[in-house]
C-alpha cells in the first residue's frame, strides 16, 4: 500500500509578487527551493494565511537569494503581495518507508524570505 506524506514544506513567507499574464506556476527564490528540496516542476500545494485559500500549481526557480514568491497566471487571482503563504509538497512511499521519512521543511525570515 503506498500514502501521500509531506515530502516538503517552506513554512510562511511572504508573496512579493503575482503576475496574471504569466502562463501559471509560482516563482521561488533558489536558495529556498534547494533547502525544501522542491525542484522545479515539482507540483506543490499553496496555502494562503491571509484569506484561507488552498490551491496547486508547480514550482519555477528564481533568482537565488532574491526572496521571490511570485504566483503566476490564474494563481495570481488568489493571493496579494505580502500575503503569508505556506508551500507544500507531498511524495508517495510505500507505507512501511512513510513510517520513518523525514521530510524537509524551512522556516524562513517571514519579512525578507531569507534563511537565517
Amino acid at each position: 500500500m503506498q500514502i501521500q506524506v509531506l515530502k516538503s514544506k517552506i513554512h510562511r513567507v511572504k508573496v512579493t509578487g503575482a503576475d496574471l499574464n504569466y502562463i501559471g506556476s509560482i516563482t521561488i527564490d533558489e536558495t529556498l527551493l534547494e533547502a525544501s528540496n522542491i525542484i522545479e516542476g515539482e507540483k506543490v500545494a499553496i496555502v494562503n494565511i491571509n484569506n484561507g485559500e488552498r490551491f496547486e500549481t508547480y514550482a519555477i526557480k528564481g533568482e537565488r537569494n532574491s526572496g521571490e514568491i511570485t504566483l503566476n497566471g490564474p494563481a495570481a487571482r488568489k493571493v496579494q503581495k505580502g500575503d503569508i503563504v505556506i508551500i507544500i509538497a507531498y511524495a508517495t512511499l510505500e507505507f512501511e518507508e512513510a513510517k520513518t521519512f523525514k521530510p524537509w521543511i524551512i522556516f524562513p525570515n517571514e519579512n525578507d524570505n531569507t534563511l537565517t
